[in-house]
């Protein structure tokens, strides 16, 4: 059963100042037993973070249409790039493949790939377009990711 995420209650509330939190906050929860209030498992949730992490470099193969992404740029660049993402986005589905996450991976499998992810975003001032928001510095592609990882990880609960 698909869980409606935009109704879920229970959700931590976290903010990341930087990486260094997202991963002590991401190694804390693998070394505890942890269930998740979502669709997705955790090892699936740090596999998706690493992708999309990944894809600030690397870019996607996707980006909306223009009067969309104009309409993101003058009344959602500056929300999504200070608050937590609202849950329940749907992602459009030909970003659907790249983005939803395999079920294969163990915890420690998904914690390392973020942990290698986000090195390569501390260490890499090279930044993709974003599908939505267009170019984006590397601060503020930092800024969304971490964004982006609140969302996911406030799903994630320790027991």
């Amino acid at each position: 059963m698909t869980v409606d995420t935009k109704t879920v209650s229970g959700r931590r509330e976290l903010t990341y100042q930087n990486y260094d939190e997202l991963l002590a906050d991401a190694e804390r929860l693998a070394a505890v037993p942890c269930r998740t209030l979502g669709n997705w498992s955790y090892a699936p949730i740090l596999t998706h973070l690493a992708s999309a992490l990944g894809s600030s470099i690397d870019g996607v193969p996707f980006s909306m249409p223009f009067p969309v992404q104009l309409f993101a740029k003058l009344a959602l660049k500056s929300k999504f790039l200070s608050k937590t993402l609202p849950a329940g986005f749907k992602i459009p589905k030909n970003a659907e493949q790249q983005f939803s996450p395999p079920d294969s991976a163990s915890v420690q499998e998904a914690l390392e790939s973020l942990r290698r992810a986000a090195g390569r975003c501390q260490q890499e001032s090279n930044c993709a377009r974003h599908p939505l928001f267009g170019k984006l510095t590397r601060q503020e592609w930092d800024q969304f990711s971490l964004r982006h990882a609140e969302l996911h990880m406030s799903f994630v609960q320790s027991e």
